[in-house]
C-alpha cells in the first residue's frame, strides 16, 4: 500500500524546472524552429540517441512546417543525453554541432548543474535555430509546447 500512494521525487527541483522552461522560450523567440527538452530518471538497454531519436518521433516532433525542431533528452540518474534533431536543421548544423553541445552540457551535468547545463544548451540551439530560420512575425506560430516532457 505505501508504494502505490508515496509521492514520486522529482528528477530536478521546481526552480530548475522553470528556468529550462523560460530558457526554451528565449530560445524560440528569435526562430522559427522548435525545442523540446524531455527528462527521465535512466535510459537502460539503449543508447541515448537511439532514445532522443525514439522521443522524438513519439512526441511528433518532425510534423514541423520546416522541419527544424531539436530534442534535449536527458537521463538524469545515469547522466546520458544525446541531442537530436530534425532534418532541416540537422543538415545545416551537422552531428559535430550536436556532439559539442552535449560535451558542453555534460560538464555542467558532473557539477549538478542542471538548469545551468540543459538551459545554456537550449539557448544555444536558439542560436543556430535563428541564423537558419530566423523568426518571421507574419508567418511563425508556436508549432509545439515549451514544456518539460517527463518520462519515466
Amino acid at each position: 500500500m505505501f508504494s502505490i500512494f508515496r509521492k514520486k521525487k522529482p528528477l530536478l527541483p521546481e526552480e530548475a524546472n522553470g528556468a529550462i522552461v523560460k530558457a526554451i522560450q528565449q530560445a524560440e523567440q528569435r526562430t522559427s524552429g522548435e525545442v523540446r527538452v524531455y527528462l527521465e530518471s535512466r535510459c537502460r538497454f539503449m543508447d541515448a540517441i537511439d532514445r532522443a531519436q525514439e522521443v522524438f518521433f513519439s512526441l511528433k516532433m518532425e510534423n514541423t512546417e520546416q522541419r527544424n525542431a531539436v530534442l534535449v533528452y536527458v537521463a538524469v540518474k545515469d547522466r546520458q543525453l544525446a541531442i537530436f534533431g530534425d532534418e532541416g536543421i540537422h543538415k545545416k548544423v551537422g552531428t559535430e554541432y550536436w556532439q559539442k553541445l552535449v560535451a558542453e552540457m555534460l560538464v555542467e551535468l558532473r557539477k549538478t548543474n542542471y538548469a545551468e547545463g540543459i538551459g545554456n544548451c537550449v539557448i544555444k540551439i536558439g542560436e543556430a535555430l535563428h541564423t537558419y530560420f530566423p523568426y518571421n512575425r507574419d508567418t511563425d506560430k508556436n508549432e509545439l509546447p515549451d514544456n518539460i516532457v517527463f518520462g519515466r
